[in-house]
């Protein structure tokens, strides 16, 4: 995509313009029945997840397109490869729909993976939702391996498919 920016998350930033983009991007995994987190997260929930680790932004002529946070080895949660000292994870991903299939994901993704190389990551995982079949294959397409399950409910509706691959495999 021509004129898109990518820049960390600021003070500054309007939280709420943000988890409406959030809410906007999962808008069709909502259609479909899928209660992802972005689904229905509060602005405080969108300032708790930012806080948990270094949030991105795309700017397109201004304006909000796309975040993800790419978030460091987190020592309280329940899933164990989110503990493990050399794994970085991402949530909080989310591209509006009117500027998909330009770029804008792949972009982020990729900031969020120098981010995490650069603070010494080896790993990069994440969770989606296990019945979410195009972003499973997206990821892989990203060189995501399956790697286990985790549970999310009752603020989702479905099991988790959890996915890794190496930083260092740009």
């Amino acid at each position: 995509m021509r004129d898109l920016a990518i820049r960390a998350v600021t003070a500054n930033d309007d939280l709420v313009e943000l988890t409406e983009l959030i809410h906007a991007a999962y808008a069709l995994h909502a259609k479909s029945g899928l209660r992802f987190w972005g689904t229905h997260q509060s602005v405080l929930d969108t300032s708790r997840r930012l806080a948990s680790g270094q949030g991105l932004l795309a700017l397109a002529k201004g304006k909000m397109v796309g975040t993800i946070t790419g978030r460091p080895p987190q020592d309280n949660s329940p899933v164990p490869l989110f503990r493990m000292p050399d794994v970085w994870s991402f949530c909080q991903f989310a591209v509006h729909p009117d500027v998909r299939g330009q770029g804008v994901g792949t972009a982020l993704h990729e900031r969020a993976l120098m981010h995490a190389a650069s603070q010494g990551a080896r790993r990069m995982a994440l969770d989606t939702a296990a019945p979410a079949a195009g972003l499973i294959r997206m990821y892989k397409s990203w060189g995501y391996e399956e790697c286990g399950n985790c549970d999310w409910r009752p603020h989702t509706n479905y099991l988790s498919t959890l996915m890794v691959r190496a930083v260092d495999a740009l």
